[in-house]
Formats: C-alpha cells, sequence, structure tokens
C-alpha cells in the first residue's frame, strides 16, 4: 500500500520509573487512513497514542527518548508548543468526558479558546461538527441542555464533535468504544471510515475484529515492543512474524 507518512516515529522508547513501557519503536503512520494499534493489554498501546500529543507529558515519572515528526517537526524538541499539537490531535478516551454544560456549549468550546465568539459564527460550526458527529439529528432541540443527560453512545459523539471543532489534522481514539453498547459502538466505527477521507485516524483497540473492520494499517506491539506493522490486509491474511500469527490466531493473549 503506497502512502504518505503523517506521523514518522522514530527509535521512540518510554519508561515510568524503572518500568520499559516502549522500547525502541520505529514506525511511519499514514494520511488520511484508519491506523489500527493492536496487542495484549499492558503491550503499550495506550503509551504509543498519548506520546503522539504528548498527553505522556501528564503521567508521572514518565521519560521518553527518541522522536515523533509530525508535519516534519519533532513534537519533543525543545521549542515546540505543546497546546500547537494538542490542537492538531483530536483524542477521545476509553470512556466520554463531556464538559459540565450545554450541550452547545461542549462544542463551542474549543472555536471559543481560540478567538471565536461571536455566536453567527459559532451556531453554523456547532451543527456543522455535530453532523459530521452523526448527533445534530438527536439533539437540535435541546441544544441548551446539560451535556450529562445524552447517553454515554451520544456523549462519546459529542465529545467527537467538540474534538472535531478545533479542527484538528488526526483523531485518536484510545479504545473509544470500549465502553459503549454495540450499536453506539456502530455509529463511532461509521463516523471513522467516513471521516478518513479528512483526517489521519489512529485508534488503540483490543479487539481484533473492530481493527479488521476499520484498519487500513496496523502497527501489533507486544511488552512494548514493534512486532509488526503494515497495510491491514497483509498482516491479518499474511503475517511476516510468528508472534503476531500467534496473536491474531488466539494463541498468545
Amino acid at each position: 500500500m503506497d502512502f504518505k507518512t503523517h506521523i514518522s516515529v522514530r527509535d521512540l522508547s518510554v519508561s515510568y520509573g524503572t518500568a520499559v513501557a516502549l522500547k525502541n519503536i520505529t514506525v511511519e503512520i499514514p494520511e488520511k487512513k484508519i491506523t489500527a494499534i493492536i496487542g495484549p493489554s499492558g503491550c503499550g498501546k495506550s503509551t504509543l497514542l498519548k506520546s503522539f500529543n504528548r498527553m505522556i507529558d501528564l503521567a508521572e515519572g514518565a521519560r521518553v527518548s527518541g522522536a515523533i515528526v509530525v508535519d516534519g517537526e519533532n513534537i519533543f524538541d525543545p521549542g515546540v508548543e505543546v497546546t500547537a499539537i494538542r490542537k492538531k490531535m483530536g483524542l477521545l478516551s476509553q470512556r466520554p468526558f463531556v464538559l459540565p454544560m450545554s450541550i452547545y456549549d461542549n462544542v463551542a468550546y474549543g472555536p471559543r479558546i481560540h478567538g471565536t465568539g461571536s455566536r453567527k459564527v459559532l451556531d453554523p460550526l456547532v451543527e456543522r461538527y455535530l453532523r459530521e458527529a452523526d448527533l445534530w439529528e438527536e439533539v437540535k432541540d435541546r441544544l441548551s441542555q446539560p451535556a450529562s443527560r445524552l447517553s454515554v453512545g451520544q456523549q462519546q459523539r459529542l465529545c467527537l464533535a467538540r474534538g472535531l471543532a478545533v479542527e484538528p489534522e488526526i483523531i485518536l481514539g484510545d479504545e473509544p468504544t470500549s465502553a459503549l453498547d454495540p450499536k453506539s459502538s456502530r455509529k463511532i466505527e461509521q463516523r471513522f471510515l467516513e471521516l478518513k477521507d479528512d483526517y489521519t485516524i489512529v485508534i488503540v483497540t483490543h479487539i481484533l475484529r473492530q481493527a479488521k473492520r476499520l484498519a487500513d494499517y496496523v502497527v501489533f506491539l507486544y511488552l512494548g515492543e514493534l512486532i509488526e506493522a503494515g497495510p491491514a490486509q497483509e498482516i491479518f491474511r499474511n503475517p511476516q512474524k510468528e508472534m503476531t500469527r500467534e496473536y491474531i490466531g488466539g494463541t498468545i493473549s
């Protein structure tokens, strides 16, 4: 599969105190594709994802070496503005974290922080991103209600809309459907498939069926090491590494 690289990970290692989470990871993440990071629990999937937007900085005792290059810039360079890096990357966590405000204000929050204050500008923006998250029709008549009244599945789509509203280049999902019912999970998956034409999407998932449904590209980690990466069809149909074959076949978990 030919692709343009959007995120280039170069010899990345991450440790927490004496515990090594990632060991010398080098991998390319394609632009405007869905990349699934797979592997057993505790293998470093979320650590890798949180390195992309420097949320790893918030982890106590975390030490990072190596480089992650996004748009030609190493995001760990001393002069890099972390807020600008995070603006490029919307993050969906395992559980939705809606802000303690209205549905409308959740979506408008990011644009307001970045200087957009007028309702004349915000109204169409809020509608646009709620539509992109496939939530508009469900909430258009109750935008002033607290976001906390939404179902968990709706809250996750609201978090997606809030993330899109800051106009990121990249969407990160840390097991973004693990707390959702099957119907809500399908809605999030469908949005990802439709959004990849405009965004680079990277998800962590422990559900192989989900990776097979969504991924164009797969990164397989095991005990903090990169075992194999490549186009999803090749990884799932003809993995090159024995450990990949065992994981996909269910021999190791």
